[in-house]
């Protein structure tokens, strides 16, 4: 990329009807999303696999600047905990391929009980890398994944870590590994998935965005708190606190 990016959006492109007002009344659900955010986050993938040919239409389907983050499936990341997992992987990147140049990044979560072992990371890693060389963030929520050895793997790979809301220690709290991509991911705070954000939170996520941008090509916030349908709003008055809420066609650019 030649420029820096800057993305603001949402775990899926639902719409709460409260706020359908701040959307085009035409099209799909997607094509709606596309028209206010340029980015969401695709966690169905985590889930299910979807064939190439759905990716190919969500693609389709957003404007040129648009970009999709896909979360890597769980059998992956969870089951299989990144061993014995060539064979999805290849099913897995082959799907997401669909996306072609709107895909953006791909998320790795992993589960909480994952502790860092480098033979087994290592290995996982060039097994992507040898599959993909877009962009990658990971999630880790174990300790161990937030030294300096840890962060020097993920350089290694070109791999950013996410800074999520909910940290458990002040250097999860900040993007890690890849300095060229900050990925934050707010899940909702106090209670995960349901909690709304308040104007304050919402102002200084947007001043962290802005300080990542001065040595980030891309920096990316999701909004994660979907379950009572607060990650729209929240998303929107982040877009007004950092100042990118810009005019938007009402159909978008297919």
């Amino acid at each position: 990329m030649s420029r820096c990016s800057f993305r603001i959006g949402c775990a899926g492109w639902t719409i709460p009807s409260a706020h359908v007002a701040a959307f085009p009344s035409d099209g799909s659900h997607l094509q709606r999303y596309s028209a206010v955010f340029d980015a969401v986050e695709i966690n169905s993938s985590f889930y299910k696999p979807h064939r190439r040919e759905t990716y190919e239409r969500w693609a389709r389907s957003v404007p040129k600047a648009f970009r999709f983050s896909v979360k890597m499936p769980k059998e992956i990341t969870h089951t299989l905990r990144l061993k014995r997992s060539a064979k999805l992987l290849d099913a897995f990147f082959e799907q997401i391929a669909g996306l072609g140049r709107r895909l953006g990044t791909v998320l790795v979560q992993l589960p909480p009980s994952l502790a860092l072992e480098r033979v087994v990371a290592k290995r996982f890693f060039s097994q992507v890398r040898d599959r993909f060389d877009g962009g990658i963030v990971i999630e880790p929520r174990h300790v161990s994944w937030f030294d300096d050895r840890a962060d020097a793997l993920l350089r290694e790979f070109d791999i950013g870590r996410v800074a999520p809301d909910s940290a458990l220690n002040d250097a999860a709290a900040h993007p890690g590994g890849d300095p060229r991509i900050a990925y934050f991911r707010l899940h909702g705070s106090p209670r995960m998935y349901y909690s709304n954000y308040d104007d304050a939170f919402l102002e200084t996520i947007a001043q962290r965005m802005r300080e990542s941008l001065r040595r980030s090509r891309q920096v990316w916030c999701i909004f994660d708190n979907t379950a009572h349908g607060f990650a729209v709003p929240n998303a929107l008055k982040l877009l007004r606190h950092s100042g990118t809420l810009a005019s938007r066609p009402k159909r978008p650019h297919i």
